[in-house]
């Protein structure tokens, strides 16, 4: 094939389940992600064979097809969110590859972002960064279907090799903060459960509505002004007003506002941690990010919590939980790399005395910071 592009999955240490709410997020990107070579097709068909599921996908780039509910839909989508603005005469022919199993390492934000690019290549479109995240965005909101946040997608592009990323997803400025010379070397652990997730069919949406929820009763209860539900976040609502009005909401949307606000805390002090080398204290606070989104946010399959238990328990790993909305999927981890191999016969050993039946599913993945897409 005569072209070949590449985006990273993206792991997010502290900043869960905010983004779509305007919080503050963490993230690196890592050294497994998607991978395409493509020829261009003057003709405008895009067809398209994975390395990862059966089947090929066929359309032309000037099609707007409805969704298959097949790996597919995600070029469809990125065709049509890119023809939005562009004119796009040519399509391409292709390989697609993920290299870790699909679940809680944004894969789905990443073949987005892949075939935008591709799309871009083969029609000479220069495309920015920001305008290569709010496209992505527009593809999951409109055409798969789940309202994600701007997380994934920032951390696939900003993010830096040896480096930390600290979005504010409210005004979209982003610090990356190299590693701190004091700090211990470290690795990044995946966990696989075994169970393959999709946000779409998730709870995901009703999270994000709950969130929501919980926001605009606040808004009422206190007199803030307000206006369209849609338009309604946590960000908007201080810390002091739900303190004084959280009993006042149902118990669901109550815990939904618990872990926003103390996430937005940890962001906070894990990002002070980092820039000090701290990475025990950054552990931990990784650690209570995930009993958070157990307790407070009540994502988490029994596999997955199951995951976060081992972990908690397991000498030489720093922090970790599990990994994207935690409906099945992955967990991640920092580790000790001169120990990563006791740690994951460990951890294995553990989870499959719990699920044996998961023994030729479950899987561990050791991963590297990395760089972000390469648009030039």
């Amino acid at each position: 094939m005569e072209n070949k592009i590449f985006t990273p999955y993206r792991v997010c240490p502290l900043g869960a389940h905010v983004d779509h709410q305007h919080g503050p997020v963490t993230g690196f990107a890592i050294n497994k992600g998607v991978s395409l070579e493509f020829d261009v097709t003057d003709s405008g068909e895009v067809n398209l064979i994975s390395k990862n599921y059966p089947g090929n996908t066929f359309f032309h780039v000037s099609d707007t097809p409805e969704r298959e509910l097949t790996w597919g839909d995600f070029a469809r989508g990125a065709a049509i969110a890119l023809s939005r603005k562009y004119r796009l005469k040519r399509g391409i022919r292709g390989t697609v590859e993920g290299t870790l199993p699909v679940g809680g390492l944004s894969s789905s934000a990443a073949v987005i972002i892949t075939y935008i690019h591709a799309f871009c290549i083969a029609n000479h479109i220069h495309i920015t960064k920001p305008e290569m995240i709010s496209t992505a965005i527009w593809t999951e909101h409109n055409y798969i279907g789940v309202k994600v946040g701007k997380l994934d997608q920032s951390c696939e592009v900003y993010c830096k090799k040896n480096s930390l990323l600290y979005l504010d997803t409210k005004d979209d400025s982003t610090e990356i903060i190299p590693i701190d010379t004091a700090m211990p070397p470290f690795e990044i652990m995946t966990i696989f459960s075994g169970l393959e997730r999709s946000l779409a069919g998730s709870l995901y949406n009703a999270r994000v509505d709950e969130c929501k929820a919980a926001a605009y009763c606040l808004m009422a209860h206190s007199g803030m002004e307000y206006g369209k539900f849609q338009d309604a976040v946590l960000r908007d609502v201080p810390l002091g007003i739900f303190k004084e009005y959280e009993d006042c909401l149902p118990e669901n949307w109550r815990k939904r506002a618990r872990h926003f606000y103390s996430e937005k805390r940890r962001v906070r002090d894990g990002v002070t941690a980092w820039r000090s080398g701290n990475l025990q204290k950054f552990g931990q606070l990784i650690f209570e990010s995930g009993r958070s989104s157990i307790e407070n946010y009540e994502t988490g399959s029994r596999e997955l919590i199951v995951l976060h238990e081992i972990m908690e328990s397991t000498s030489g790993i720093y922090g970790g939980r599990f990994s994207g909305a935690g409906f099945n999927g992955s967990s991640i981890a920092l580790i000790d790399p001169q120990r990563k191999e006791d740690i994951a016969g460990n951890v294995l050993e553990r989870y499959l005395k719990v699920f044996p039946n998961l023994k030729n599913k479950v899987s561990v993945h050791f991963c590297t910071t990395a760089d972000g897409v390469s648009l030039s």
